[in-house]
This record gives structure tokens, C-alpha cells and sequence, in this order.
């Protein structure tokens, strides 16, 4: 039987079937290009600009990159390669430099004839920017001359014009991002500071300077000469190694290049870092593989030859071997496959087997030729096999303990009804005084609350065996229930939730608390950050009291736009530590009351409910692992063995600290 159409389905022609024509596709999901519009998307546009100078660094015609932060907030990027081409292309017969600028799927990195190399290999880079940019200029100098074009909103203003001579040759780009497509325009020097030293580590025949022109006397120029080994040297600065210099080993076999950099230091965590063509491959792939293999082997075989392994009870796996490991891996392929969108996983079987042997036969000749060193080497690994077995007997004793325990899960975790844990969230919340508020004032159906006494244990000074000694850390490796993290045991289908978010105090302890459990994250469950599932919440500081009105402020700027609202006269009103002290303000600000917030456990759970863990309400932020290395330095820094790089940091960053009184 026909059903009845309704009158919106008459409706449905073709004048219903859009048609997105040129780059109208890029701006009506820009999210599917870049990942998202906030921060990391905004970034991401610059990092597109800059791949493609450093794809002609790879092919050996640039060795100068210049980022500036203008004024106005536009980025500026200049290069000293061939140029982008602009004469008129043979099927499209407009300029090459518009092609490449409006067209997806358009550029010489699909032939291998103009890039052997490349890191952007899908064609829609500097196309992408200009799409959702409000204005992009591209100045090219090549053949003799100086081609420019601007474009609005990813369409050419105008055609490309000559605007003078020039004798060398080179691409600048400037760009503005949208408005209409980011809600806050505002790159963070530091953070492309980061991105531009870690390119130049990578390259070491290339020079890359910054400036910010929006602030004075903020700039930078990176160019180690050292490579890889500069690298290794800059992660491992707050650590003592225990392997003398960097070990360096290079290769190039099937047309793949091989460059490696890695020593051994007194910590106990291993922190390596892959790169294919200069794109970060977090979740590492086939490269990772071979060397994890050869360092293994050549390591077991060296340590067995040598009779250096006197305890028979004792053999040495991978994750001995790589406990005190900082290593950098850097590989160029001509044809990489990458599994997923993201670029992060190398899948090319091929790699493997290039990078196992080129490892493999360099290191074993380097512990031949270094006796002494290649001894220390193996100690260290005992002693890390001999925590590995202690830990193992510490995990035994927690999953028999548990089993005593309702359904294996922590005593003190108030878990939620639904087991779908793509629907699920846990807080962990700094006290028993705020675990109990949060647990009245939560949504039961969804939301799982363990309450944290006091302060974990900071994983960076302490081995597996005593980081899992720690009953906190016990309580939260169970509750999120895919084991530990950074190991083969780790199960990521076990997860039992989509978010993990950490609830603190905002004042000094509560700081230090979010800081260790970071540590403690970063470190043994990495994991968790980068499947984007850990997040800090963000409590309010204030609550402003108007009659039976009350809003609340997360900062010293959100109050004082309150009480503008309010027509209040700021100079007037008392602010109150809490809100048993609330005392209301005469005067023209008569009703008016300020409570600060000095901690979780003094709101009632409807207050925490409203502000913290209301998804429709509550403010949280995603932890990123946007720039690893930058992240494994800070750690190091703030939490590590060593005083005085922590010294140096506090004198150089204390004039940005707020005091909290």
C-alpha cells in the first residue's frame, strides 16, 4: 500500500540537491579537513602553510623558513624554494597558482618527478587555508619576476598579476583565518614555536626562524646541525645519561631513508618519538616495529654472548630494554601509507624489515666497538626486568584483592547504571568532601565518581613496582579497567568510558594534585590522552548574588563583565571567601553579594551539579598531545630528579605567574 506523501516530501526536487562548487565544501565541513574549528584547527592552518616549504626543503630547493605573526593576527610564512608555478596550466588553462590554491586534490606531490618525498600528500594543504581564510595573498618569485594573487574566502579577487623583478626565488603566503568559521582567532606563539623547533631538528640542513610582530623582542631561529642527536640531547636535558652521547644510526635501503638517535638515562620510562616525512606518527606503525625488534634482539643476543645476564630466573622482554630509552625515529618514504586520516600510523610492510636491519647491524657493531657502555646498558634492563617481576606480583595481589570486591571495582568508585561506555563518564575528584558532593549532585545514569584521597605519587620519580604500590593509582588503573597503559596488556576495548575528567580544586593543592595525576596519565596511560578521553573540568570561582539571581564567574574577567551587567560599582563591592560569609553590599550596589570559591567541597551538589558536571551547563577541557616532545621536556622539568633545570623554569616564568590570596 502507497503511503500517504506528506507535504514536505511533495516538496523534494532537484532544487533540493546542493551543488558545492569550487571550495564551498571545505567551508560547510571544515572540521573534515582540519579536525575541528577551535585552537588545534586554527593551528592547523599555519602547520599546512609550512609543510609545504619544508616539502621543497625535503627536495633539497629550500633551506629558509620564515613564520611571522603579524599585527593584525594574520601569519605570514615565506620560503626560499622554486615557487609555485604560474603559468597557465594545460587542462584547466588558468594560472598553476590558482589551480594549486582553489582546487582540492591539486600539486606536485603526485608526481614523484617534482617531490620524491612529502608530507602532504593529499593535494589539499594551501587549498584547504585559503577556503576557510577571509583573505590570503601569495606572492611568488620565480623566472625573474614577482607574481601576486589575493583571494577572498578561498575565490580569486583578481587574476595573477606581475608587481616587479626579482632575482631569486621563493613562496610567500599570507592568510587570515575566518571569522565566520573560528569563533577566536588567536595564534599561540609558543605553540607553533614548538611545531617550527621540532621541523628543524628533523632537518638539520634547514633554517627556520619565528617572530611574533605583536609582541616585542619575541623570536626565535632553529637550526641544529646535529639533527636527530640535537633532539635526543634537548628531550633528555634534565636527565643523566647513562649511555654517554646520543647513538646515531642512519641508512638508506629501497629508496627509504633511516636516521635514529637514542640514549639511555637513569628514569623509567621510555619516551620515543617516529616521524614519516616529518609527520609525527603518535601511534607509531611498521618503522616503530623494526626497531623495537632490533633493539631487542641485538640487545638479548649482545647481553647472552657476552654472559652478562647472571640470575637464570631473569629474561629480558621489550619493555625492559626500552625503560630510560629517549629515541627519535625519522624515516622518508617515497610512497608511505598511512592508516586512518589522521597520518599517525605507518602501515608500509616493507618499512619494517629496511628499518630492523639498518638498526640492527649499526647497533650491534656500536656495543662491540663500546663495551663499557653496552655493559651499563644491560644492568639497566635487569633492574628493570627485576621491577617488572615485582610489579607483577603487586598486580596479582590487586586483582586478588579485588575480586573480594563487588564486581572488582574500587570500593569507594560510585559507578553509574548504564554500561554503554560510549555513554559514560568518570570523575575523579580531588577529596572525600567533594567526592560526596559530586555524588549527590551527579547524573547516576551516566556519570561514575572516585574520590581521591590526597596527593598520588609522582610517577616521574618512581618505578612500575612502586607507582603500582600506590592505592590511588590502583583505584584508578581498576576503575577505568583496560589495564595499564603503555604496555602489551593495555586493552583499549575495555575502557568503561568515553571521558575521564579530573575535578579539582582551583587553588594551589589543586593545582599540584591535577599535575600529578597528568604525570601519571601521561606517563603510564598516554593512551587515555591520545584517544582524546581525558579532560579537566573547570569550576567556577565566583558566584554573583543579586536578589534570588545568581550567576556564576570562571574568572577575574567574567566577574567583572557581571557586575557590569549588573550595573555595579566594582570599587564598592566586597568579595567574601565563602559563602558563609556572604555579607550583602549597600550603598549602589545594595543586594549584591560575591562568594569566592576556594574549593569543590564548598558548593552543595545542586551548585556542582549546575556549574561542574552539567553537560549542558559546565566547561571542560580536552587534554591534547599535540607536541610530545614539548610535553616530555616540561614533565621532566616540573616533576622530574634534577633541581636545577626546575629552578631556571620558575625564575624565567614567575613574572606570568596570578597569585591566589
Amino acid at each position: 500500500m502507497a503511503k500517504n506523501k506528506t507535504e514536505k516530501e511533495e516538496e523534494y526536487g532537484a532544487g533540493d540537491i546542493q551543488v558545492l562548487k569550487g571550495l564551498e565544501h571545505v567551508r560547510k565541513r571544515p572540521a573534515m579537513y582540519i579536525g575541528d574549528i577551535s585552537t588545534r584547527g586554527l593551528h592547523h592552518l599555519a602547520y599546512e602553510v609550512i609543510d609545504n616549504a619544508i616539502d621543497e626543503a625535503l627536495a633539497g630547493y629550500c633551506d629558509k623558513i620564515t613564520l611571522t605573526i603579524n599585527k593584525n593576527g594574520s601569519v605570514t610564512v615565506t620560503d626560499n624554494g622554486r615557487g609555485i608555478p604560474t603559468d597557465i596550466h594545460p587542462t584547466e588553462k588558468i594560472s598553476a597558482l590558482e589551480v594549486v590554491m582553489t582546487q582540492l586534490n591539486a600539486g606536485g606531490k603526485f608526481n614523484r618527478d617534482s617531490y620524491k618525498v612529502s608530507g602532504g600528500l593529499h593535494g589539499v594543504g594551501v587549498s584547504v587555508v585559503n577556503a576557510l581564510s577571509e583573505y590570503l595573498e601569495a606572492e611568488i618569485v620565480r623566472d625573474g619576476k614577482v607574481y601576486y594573487q589575493k583571494y577572498k574566502r578561498g575565490a580569486p579577487e583578481a587574476k595573477v598579476k606581475v608587481i616587479g623583478n626579482a632575482k631569486k626565488t621563493g613562496t610567500k603566503v599570507t592568510f587570515y583565518p575566518d571569522s565566520e568559521i573560528f569563533k577566536v582567532i588567536n595564534f599561540k606563539y609558543e605553540t607553533i614555536e614548538e611545531r617550527l623547533r621540532e621541523l628543524a631538528y628533523l632537518n638539520k640542513d634547514l633554517s627556520i626562524s619565528i617572530k611574533d610582530d605583536r609582541e616585542k623582542d619575541k623570536e626565535a631561529e632553529f637550526h641544529f646541525k646535529g639533527g636527530l642527536v640535537d633532539f635526543v640531547k634537548y628531550l633528555d636535558e634534565s636527565e643523566k645519561s647513562i649511555s654517554g652521547k646520543p647513538i646515531f644510526i642512519s641508512g638508506d635501503r629501497e629508496n627509504v631513508q633511516v636516521e635514529v638517535a637514542f640514549q639511555y638515562n637513569e628514569s623509567y620510562n621510555d619516551n620515543t618519538y617516529t616521524f614519516v616525512n616529518n609527520i609525527n606518527t603518535h601511534e607509531g606503525g611498521t618503522h616503530l616495529e623494526g626497531f623495537k625488534a632490533a633493539l631487542t634482539r641485538t640487545l638479548n643476543n649482545y647481553a647472552t654472548k657476552n654472559n652478562l645476564i647472571k640470575n637464570d630466573k631473569i629474561t629480558l622482554t621489550g619493555d625492559d630494554f626500552r625503560e630510560g630509552l629517549t629515541c627519535v625515529i625519522s624515516i622518508k618514504v617515497p610512497e608511505p601509507q598511512f592508516e586512518g586520516q589522521t597520518k599517525t600510523k605507518l602501515g608500509n610492510s616493507e618499512v619494517k624489515g629496511i628499518v630492523q636491519s639498518v638498526t640492527g647491524e649499526s647497533l650491534g657493531n656500536y656495543l662491540d666497538e663500546n663495551p663499557s657502555i653496552a655493559k651499563k646498558i644491560i644492568e639497566k634492563c635487569i633492574l628493570a626486568s627485576e621491577a617488572r617481576l615485582a610489579a607483577r606480583l603487586a598486580k596479582d595481589l590487586t586483582r586478588r584483592k579485588n575480586a573480594l570486591d563487588l564486581g572488582g571495582l574500587p570500593g569507594k568508585l560510585a559507578d553509574c547504571s548504564i554500561k554503554d561506555p560510549s555513554q559514560c563518564e568518570l570523575y575523579l575528584v580531588e577529596g572525600d568532601s567533594a567526592g560526596g558532593s559530586a555524588k549527590q549532585g551527579r547524573d547516576r545514569r551516566f556519570q561514575a565518581i572516585l574520590p581521591l584521597r590526597g596527593k598520588i605519587l609522582n610517577v616521574e620519580k618512581a618505578r612500575i613496582d612502586k607507582v603500582l604500590a600506590n592505592e590511588e593509582i590502583r583505584s584508578i588503573i581498576t576503575a577505568i579497567g583496560a589495564g595499564l597503559g603503555n604496555s602489551d596488556e593495555f586493552n583499549e576495548s575495555k575502557i568503561r568510558y568515553d571521558k575521564i575528567i579530573l575535578m579539582c580544586d582551583a587553588d594551589i593543592d589543586g593545582s599540584h594534585i591535577r599535575t600529578l595525576l597528568l604525570t601519571f596519565f601521561y606517563r603510564h596511560m598516554r593512551e587515555i590522552i591520545e584517544t582524546e578521553r581525558l579532560y579537566i573540568a573547570q569550576p567556577p570561582l565566583y558566584k554573583i548574588k543579586k536578589g534570588k539571581t545568581e550567576l556564576y564567574a570562571y574568572d577575574e574577567n567574567e566577574r567583572e563583565e557581571i557586575l557590569k551587567s549588573m550595573k555595579a560599582d566594582k570599587s564598592a563591592v566586597v568579595i567574601e571567601s565563602s559563602e558563609e560569609s556572604e555579607t550583602p553590599v549597600t550603598g549602589s550596589n545594595k543586594g549584591i553579594t560575591i562568594s569566592r570559591f576556594k574549593g569543590l567541597g564548598e558548593m552543595n551538589p545542586e551548585q556542582l551539579w549546575t556549574t561542574t558536571m552539567n553537560p549542558e551547563t559546565r566547561t571542560i577541557i580536552l587534554v591534547t598531545n599535540e607536541n610530545a616532545a614539548a610535553a616530555h621536556n616540561i614533565f621532566k622539568v616540573l616533576m622530574g630528579e634534577e633541581v636545577e633545570p626546575r629552578r631556571k623554569f620558575i625564575e624565567e616564568n614567575a613574572k606570568y605567574a596570578k597569585l591566589d590570596v
